[in-house]
């Protein structure tokens, strides 16, 4: 039998957090060269969307795992998260439901939060737009939630598809998302760089008039997948 001094616990308030500078430096890259630049690991689910075109989030994950139509952990993160913390959210797969509103983001926007992504729906939707609170979402459903069961909070969670420890870098536009581990961001930045740098190369060629097929090589995989012009 548990003893009660080994309960588990539900809410852990202190992890590492990536730099300010670390933060600052993955904004200016779009997501989909941070996910080449991973080796193609980190991406999540595309059927998680931004509330609108323009939308961008970068910043730590503050993973929130919640129970299935009930937001009762969230109300709970929206109390302890740090400024520039994005509430990364699953909902036990139960995605249709609007896990949070107009007023929970009034509450976000006060205490200077990143942004949500969620594994599930929203509600006041244009509210929330209009405030320029950043939103990653499967959708809307006024379906509503209630506050009764316990969750988990900053432990490590799956993620559409991702998996996401606390202090990872969560980085979307409108591309979609990719998590970067936090114990590889230099790695992966350093790479970004080189990437961004390679494909400003190949778009200057490509001005001149070379064509993709020559820049990529193609020609050797067209012989050698038989290809027949006439």
């Amino acid at each position: 039998m548990r003893k009660e001094s080994e309960a588990m616990v539900h809410v852990i308030t202190k992890f590492e957090r990536p730099s300010k500078e670390t933060i600052d430096n993955f904004k200016k890259i779009a997501v989909a060269t941070v996910y080449e630049a991973s080796g193609r690991q980190g991406q999540v689910n595309s059927l998680i969307k931004p509330l609108r075109r323009g939308i961008k989030i970068c910043g730590p994950a503050f993973t929130v795992q919640c129970h299935p139509k009930d937001n009762l952990m969230l109300h709970k993160a929206l109390q302890i998260a740090s400024p520039g913390d994005i509430l990364v959210t699953t909902t036990g797969e139960h995605f249709y439901a609007g896990y949070w509103g107009d007023l929970m983001t009034v509450s976000a926007i006060a205490r200077k939060l990143g942004g949500l992504a969620i594994d599930g729906c929203i509600r006041d939707s244009a509210e929330i737009s209009e405030s320029g609170f950043p939103v990653f979402c499967r959708g809307f459903s006024i379906t509503g939630t209630v506050k009764k069961t316990l969750g988990l909070i900053n432990h490590p969670i799956i993620f559409g598809g991702a998996i996401v420890n606390p202090g990872d870098i969560v980085i979307g536009d409108d591309d979609g998302m990719v998590i970067v581990d936090r114990t590889k961001c230099d790695e992966i930045y350093e790479n970004s760089i080189k990437r961004v740098e390679k494909e400003n190369q190949k778009a200057e060629l490509l001005k001149s008039g070379k064509t993709s097929v020559e820049l990529n090589r193609l020609d050797e995989t067209f012989r050698a997948l038989g290809l027949i012009e006439e």
